[in-house]
């Protein structure tokens, strides 16, 4: 049975199976936000939500019987039990606010999908340079928010009157949100050489921090993607030398039988 379950699991068909069902579920967690939706079809889509939950369980209840321990080895199989576990809490007291996180199912396309997969585990690898990246960010929003809150704070209180302000005004001039018409003109109109230090600032963490995040995550997935291949080509020798010996084995034996069968020709020969 357990090897009739892995292979049924492991069919592509099983496989886009599952996918349509998270798709389709997506949909109907998005629908419930609807009132006049919920008023007309509530019953059912509630319904059809706790179908597509019972395959969820369904489909992870097969795989702890087909891989038994071995389930629980792989990251994205938890991922999924997680999830699923989740979505089985039921909706009272102090648990209600976690069946809001029922949505997070939808995350169960990512392990789903090969190269969803692949993005997640170049970003996850790409987590330790991004920290690098972080901490210089965060000695750079430091630097600036103490030199605007000195330089600015007492005639702007509302942006840079104390260091967290200061942090989160900096923080909408590093996204470019209304920071030109929003903030440094009005600090212009008073500090009329404060653009010498917003413009800089913008520089070097917009065009030159964040871009270096973006190649820091692109450098991982592209590793993530070779490492992928590598692997494949690696299950591809590993077959074909499997094969190659096979047939090796076959060739040797089909040599020793005709060599047996010579030996039996030749014998009565002798013997006359």
């Amino acid at each position: 049975m357990r090897a009739t379950l892995t292979t049924w699991l492991e069919r592509p068909a099983t496989r886009n199976l599952v996918i349509g069902v998270i798709i389709f579920n997506a949909i109907l967690l998005g629908l419930e936000t609807y009132p006049a939706v919920m008023d007309r079809a509530g019953g059912l889509i509630i319904a059809l939500d706790y179908a597509c939950l019972t395959i969820f369980v369904i489909e992870i209840t097969a795989k702890l019987i087909a891989y038994r321990f071995r389930f629980f080895r792989s990251p994205w199989n938890i991922f999924d039990f997680v999830i699923v576990g989740i979505a089985l809490i039921p909706a009272a007291h102090a648990f209600s606010v976690l069946r809001a996180l029922r949505i997070l199912r939808v995350l169960r396309v990512i392990s789903a999908l090969p190269r969803l997969r692949r993005v997640v585990e170049g970003f996850i690898s790409a987590l330790p340079g991004m920290g690098s990246v972080f901490l210089l960010m965060g000695l750079v929003f430091y630097i600036g928010a103490v030199m605007s809150t000195k330089l600015y704070g007492e005639s702007f209180p509302e942006w840079f009157g104390s260091l967290g302000r200061s942090l989160y005004s900096l923080f909408q001039i590093m996204t470019l949100e209304s920071w030109s018409m929003g903030i440094v003109r009005p600090v212009m109109q008073v500090h009329s050489g404060a653009w010498l230090f917003f413009v800089p600032f913008i520089l070097l963490t917009t065009f030159a921090v964040v871009n270096l995040l973006v190649g820091l995550i692109v450098n991982s997935m592209q590793d993530a993607h070779h490492e992928e291949d590598v692997e494949k080509t690696d299950a591809y020798r590993d077959e074909v030398l499997s094969r190659l010996n096979e047939i090796e084995r076959h060739l040797k034996a089909n040599a020793a039988r005709n060599d047996a069968e010579m030996g039996r020709e030749k014998a009565p020969l002798t013997t006359s």
